[in-house]
């Protein structure tokens, strides 16, 4: 059975505007929906990506739906180049990217991604690499309040660091529950506030583990050298400093550019902008979508598109 209509959809569509004939990307293929919506829209071809091997039973479902029309492969996004390449694909007319953890994933106790239940202290999109149990029970203090600090935004990143450690000394920290109470203990804060306080300290360990701004990074150039004259990059994002990235990226390649940013692909020195982005250049959840799905609440979704000249 699929997931729930993911955020944004009619926005998507609207802006990738599927046609008869052409060829795209889904690079963060989850439980499908933006796939099927592509390919039910026209009679075109998509090739799906993920990280995640559990994703496969959705895909299952696209294939013998859709049959040769729906390729889906397991990877990273920022692979796309090489991962299409293996089925001859050196142009394509559109990619979509819906970054971060998936409502799927959240909603998987074992995946360690939330504290809403409690689970192993995981936190990995895939099957490989460190966990979040390896980062917090390993890594220096200075180390892990940087972590929360740059990629959560989190003010009290050096006081939560040093609880850390301390808690680690008397045990290993394991679980997802055991690590929000020692971040929530750290803050002299209680777990029925609006926002949990160990929600920005969750979403920085996420980010360091699967190594997602270097994967936006990668993944809109090479969604760049992929797009065929008029194509369009569609990337909806959740939290301010994936959307700042995306922006930032958008700007420079529409000749748009602002003051520079480590996290964002340096733009090439050559003079005219090979992409301009529509008006508006942004779309958020309407009232509809918000009432029905609380998650669009915090989602962005921008589009650039390449001039038919470039």
């Amino acid at each position: 059975m699929m997931a729930h209509k993911p955020v944004l959809l009619d926005e998507m569509l609207d802006w990738v505007a599927p046609r008869d004939q052409g060829t795209y990307i889904d690079g963060t293929f989850g439980a499908g929906g933006y796939s099927r919506a592509i390919l039910k829209a026209a009679d075109c071809r998509v090739f799906a990506i993920d990280r995640d091997p559990s994703t496969r039973v959705f895909a299952e479902q696209l294939e013998a739906e859709f049959a040769d029309r729906f390729v889906w492969l397991l990877g990273n996004f920022a692979d796309m180049v090489s991962l299409v390449a293996t089925h001859g694909i050196p142009q394509v007319d559109g990619v979509v990217l819906d970054l971060g953890v998936s409502s799927m994933q959240l909603d998987q106790a074992a995946r360690g991604f939330s504290f809403r239940a409690d689970g192993p202290l995981d936190m990995r999109m895939g099957d490989e690499g460190m966990t979040a149990a390896d980062l917090v029970n390993h890594a220096s203090e200075s180390e892990l309040a940087d972590i929360l600090y740059y990629y959560g935004e989190e003010k009290a990143s050096r006081r939560i660091a040093a609880a850390i450690v301390s808690a680690r000394k008397v045990a290993p920290i394991a679980r997802t529950h055991q690590l929000a109470e020692i971040i929530r203990a750290a803050l002299g804060a209680g777990k029925h506030q609006k926002t949990d306080p160990a929600t920005r300290s969750f979403q920085a360990l996420r980010i360091h583990i699967n190594q997602e701004f270097d994967a936006i990074e990668r993944g809109l150039k090479a969604a760049e050298s992929l797009l065929a004259p008029g194509g369009r990059l569609v990337v909806v994002s959740f939290h301010s400093l994936e959307d700042r990235l995306v922006k930032r990226y958008y700007h420079s390649r529409c000749g748009r550019l602002g003051e520079p940013s480590r996290h964002v692909p340096e733009a090439p020195a050559s003079a005219a902008p090979h992409f301009f982005l529509p008006k508006p250049e942004k779309r958020v959840a309407n009232d509809a979508e918000l009432k029905e799905n609380p998650r669009s609440r915090s989602a962005t979704l921008r589009m650039m598109q390449r001039m038919e000249s470039a």
